[in-house]
């Protein structure tokens, strides 16, 4: 395993301020947030337990809208997310209720309908802690369907899916994080060396788990950790998107 499964720190968080420009819309039959013009440059975000209709990733896709990206975020959760950022979720009911093979279908049928329909030139991939291992599922050697991928603080990736990916990967890591310790950080580092792959590992001080998605900014390590791996993610998009655009 490259990252342990999502465990009771995936399922508590804090809650960030800000208003959401973009809207929900059902998109192939999936509620979506969309955010920002029509673009030949799209992300596709993949959320943690909490789904698209929390309001901290809404703003952050209204960030990656801003810098011109068309930004969609698709319910991968079935409608049924983790409301509670307390951590008062029984997480292991919750897992169980959603298989990982249900959700990968779901999310591989939403990123064919979407290259289908809009035909965009580059399409990036971001899967924060439990949406990390749907997202790495996209830039595999045998049926991509992402150009480049990010993940935050991921949880569930498997070592089979990490060594099938042939397309570039960043990771934002967090210093202390028992689903992605040193060790399977380590061990994600060689796989990735062994394989060759096109990869940045960024590992951030003073922070923990879900520091990206729902840390707490009131704390300026976690607030400077938070948006400068969403720097890092805009700036590795730019980057790669360029070769497509």
């Amino acid at each position: 395993m490259a990252s342990n499964p999502p465990g009771k720190c995936c399922f508590k968080g804090f809650y960030h301020e800000g208003t959401p420009k973009g809207t929900h819309k059902d998109i192939f039959g999936v509620d979506s947030y969309i955010s920002g013009g029509s673009s030949d440059r799209v992300i596709v975000i993949l959320t943690d337990v909490f789904g698209n209709r929390l309001n901290n990733i809404l703003v952050t896709a209204d960030q990656m809208a801003a810098k011109g990206y068309q930004v969609y975020i698709p319910d991968i959760l079935f409608k049924d997310p983790v409301v509670s950022l307390d951590g008062s979720t029984d997480f292991n009911a919750w897992l169980a209720a959603h298989p990982a093979d249900k959700v990968q279908s779901l999310v591989t049928k939403y990123l064919t309908d979407l290259k289908k329909e809009l035909s965009p030139k580059f399409v990036g991939v971001i899967g924060y802690c439990y949406g990390a291992k749907f997202a790495v599922q996209q830039i595999n050697k045998t049926s991509p369907l992402a150009d480049c991928c990010a993940i935050a603080h991921p949880s569930f990736v498997s070592m089979d899916e990490l060594a099938a990916i042939d397309k570039p990967l960043l990771i934002s890591a967090a210093e202390e994080d028992p689903i992605f310790p040193a060790e399977l950080r380590h061990q994600s580092e060689d796989k990735l060396k062994e394989i060759k792959a096109r990869y940045q590992l960024d590992l951030f001080s003073g922070v923990s788990h879900g520091f990206a998605a729902r840390g707490d900014i009131s704390d300026p390590v976690v607030k400077y950790a938070k948006e400068k791996a969403l720097l890092d993610q805009l700036h590795w998009f730019d980057h790669f998107s360029s070769q497509f655009c």
